[in-house]
């Protein structure tokens, strides 16, 4: 669901454009934050609508890492990757990832200096996004790093209680980590 949001609030920025009379193209940053708003939105959704709403308030379900094994709800880190490796399967011109400085799953740490100085930044504040450049390999990627945050007690208690988390003081409203967006530069 969160692909086919993705490419169709592209395509529909594009559209406007043409549509508009704007010769101007959509740049990297107005493509980067239109694809978050559709990944934020979908992952808030899923966290407080199905996830919170069935395993912390009305205690029907949990959620848990081995989702299949539990017969329970995959988490929403889980559901979060599951879509990126679905846009990756698709050779889809983009990528994009969630990370973090306290990671449960140490794959989740930032690869490059950017990633790392882009979640520093989310992490101090959380309000605004962080933009940059890196050349990986042969090819040059805008990259954006987004906030995100724990937006209901089940990320609160399932990262502080979880016994590999590196953080056990999370707090609601708090940064968690980052979501890394990156488009390659033509």
């Amino acid at each position: 669901m969160t692909t086919r949001k993705t490419v169709v609030t592209a395509l529909a920025m594009a559209g406007f454009a043409a549509a508009t009379g704007a010769h101007a193209q959509v740049s990297y940053k107005e493509m980067a934050d239109a694809m978050h708003a559709v990944m934020e939105a979908d992952r808030t959704v899923y966290t407080r609508m199905v996830v919170n709403r069935l395993q912390n308030e009305e205690k029907v379900i949990k959620a848990t890492e081995h989702f299949k094994d539990d017969k329970s709800l995959p988490l929403p880190a889980q559901m979060f990757r599951f879509g990126a490796e679905m846009v990756a399967e698709k050779k889809m011109p983009f990528s994009y990832s969630l990370q973090s400085l306290w990671p449960i799953n140490k794959q989740n740490l930032p690869k490059t200096a950017l990633e790392k100085k882009g979640l520093d930044a989310v992490a101090k504040d959380n309000t605004k996004p962080f933009y940059g450049e890196e050349t990986l390999g042969k090819t040059k990627y805008f990259t954006a790093i987004y906030a995100d945050k724990a937006i209901a007690p089940a990320c609160v208690s399932c990262h502080n209680d979880h016994k590999d988390t590196p953080k056990k003081d999370f707090k609601l409203g708090q940064t968690m980590g980052g979501v890394v967006i990156r488009i390659p530069m033509k």
